[in-house]
């Protein structure tokens, strides 16, 4: 059986620590702090929702697939987002038009954590 969440997540995970050694070692010194401390918000969420696609199926089988397409969708979009508007300066390139699809990002996180409240409660309610 192939484990797409669980391989997402854990490449989320990875990721994020890269990211994370990536803005210690070298960001920091060639970015200012208001970029750095939103390349960490980026590096945060798709570490914490890395965890969540590779924990949560190993507890509930039976969740709808579309909570754990929200959660990657919206973690692409918020955190590769913020990744690369935290960096326009050093890449040269216009990346304005990618403020607006960061909320949109964290706005489909927030429906996937809605969709997965649901799914849990939804036992209960039947």
């Amino acid at each position: 059986m192939l484990y797409v969440n669980e391989i997402l997540g854990a490449s989320f995970c990875l990721f994020s620590v890269v990211l994370g050694a990536f803005t210690s070692h070298y960001l920091k010194k060639i970015i200012p702090d208001s970029a750095i401390q939103s390349f960490e918000v980026g590096v945060r969420y798709l570490m914490y929702h890395g965890l969540v696609l590779m924990i949560l199926p190993q507890f509930y089988l039976d969740i709808n697939p579309l909570v754990f397409r929200f959660f990657v969708l919206g973690t692409c979009i918020f955190s590769f987002s913020i990744f690369l508007l935290s960096i326009k300066s050093l890449i040269k390139i216009n990346l304005n038009w990618l403020g607006p699809l960061t909320p949109v990002g964290g706005g489909i996180l927030i429906i996937a954590w809605i969709f997965l409240l649901f799914e849990l409660i939804d036992p209960f309610l039947n």
